[in-house]
């Protein structure tokens, strides 16, 4: 048994079974992935995978509680890759990070800042994406640690850690009508405009979404985007009333543009810092949790990572 083979049936089951993506997944051929998974089925005496023809369809009965070995075995094995290099290099090498735009636009950049001025040789690679492919990058091991608001605290393989909480803020053009409504603002006055905010999934809008079915209230929403500034930048040009992360908004820089709190609309969000469960961390890495992720330490870290499910 070898870790190309288990490696081969891992990507095949996180990849429905699409054959093609696990051999690009794996920079090797078709025919190579197939070979690699019948020769740890027969190596084993099980079969792992249900078939149609030359198809993957599904998990058998077996397959799927070996699966579950597979991705243990995987993680140690990564875990030794990631020791060895610790004790080769205690201040050298790359600390990934898959955050999404927010974050890294907003709440990162001082905690990026005072980690390079510590780890001097230590390269960081921001990969910003969905909270969805976040949560995949991380229990792939292609990050080492994951940052978002949705999403990535129901995924069993992963631990998470709260690090802080914010609101949102409705954002318009100086003078626009929505700031002459009564006071305190009312989700039925934001329903009478055109609206602009995040895409499904991202930075709230869960919680902004829930607010409007509970009032019964079917707001226009006209525009969406993953990125803080481009909603700002449509609000701008009188598109509509924009619904921004409160961090993403800067009295100084945003000039011609005007904020209001919306905490009492919408539910408080909480970001998270996610790692995946029984991996290992270099010394850098718990350094970076405990700077975003304040209050908590590397034995709290430790000690979380290392609970099962």
């Amino acid at each position: 048994m070898n870790f190309q083979q288990l490696r081969s049936v891992r990507e095949a089951a996180r990849r429905d079974f699409n054959l093609t993506e696990v051999a690009n997944a794996l920079f090797t051929s078709q025919p190579g992935v197939s070979r690699q998974i019948r020769e740890l089925e027969d190596e084993l005496g099980v079969v792992i995978f249900e078939r149609n023809g030359k198809r993957l369809t599904g998990l058998t009965p077996p397959g799927k509680g070996i699966l579950r070995i597979v991705e243990k075995l995987l993680v140690e094995a990564e875990n030794l890759q990631q020791a060895s290099r610790e004790f080769a290099g205690q201040d050298s090498g790359t600390l990934t990070v898959a955050v999404t735009h927010t974050q890294a636009r907003y709440a990162l950049p001082q905690v990026v800042q005072s980690f390079r001025e510590a780890f001097p040789n230590v390269r960081i690679a921001l990969q910003q994406s969905s909270p969805e492919h976040i949560a995949e990058w991380v229990m792939s091991g292609k990050a080492d640690i994951g940052i978002a608001t949705e999403g990535i605290a129901a995924f069993p393989e992963l631990v998470s850690f709260p690090c802080y909480r914010w609101s949102h803020l409705i954002v318009a053009p100086e003078g626009h009508p929505i700031f002459a409504s009564g006071s305190p603002l009312r989700l039925e006055d934001l329903a009478e405009h055109p609206l602009i905010t995040y895409d499904q999934g991202f930075t709230g809008r869960g919680h902004i979404d829930a607010a409007f079915v509970e009032a019964g209230l079917a707001p226009d929403i006209v525009l969406t985007a993953m990125d803080s500034d481009v909603i700002k930048q449509y609000v701008s040009l009188g598109m509509g009333v924009g619904i921004v992360a409160s961090m993403a908004f800067d009295h100084g820089r945003d000039k011609g543009l005007r904020a209001i709190e919306a905490s009492h609309l919408f539910a408080q969000n909480v970001t998270r810092l996610a790692v995946r469960r029984g991996s290992y961390l270099r010394a850098y890495a718990f350094h970076f949790i405990e700077r975003f992720a304040q209050g908590y330490t590397r034995a709290d870290i430790e000690k979380a990572i290392a609970t099962t499910e």
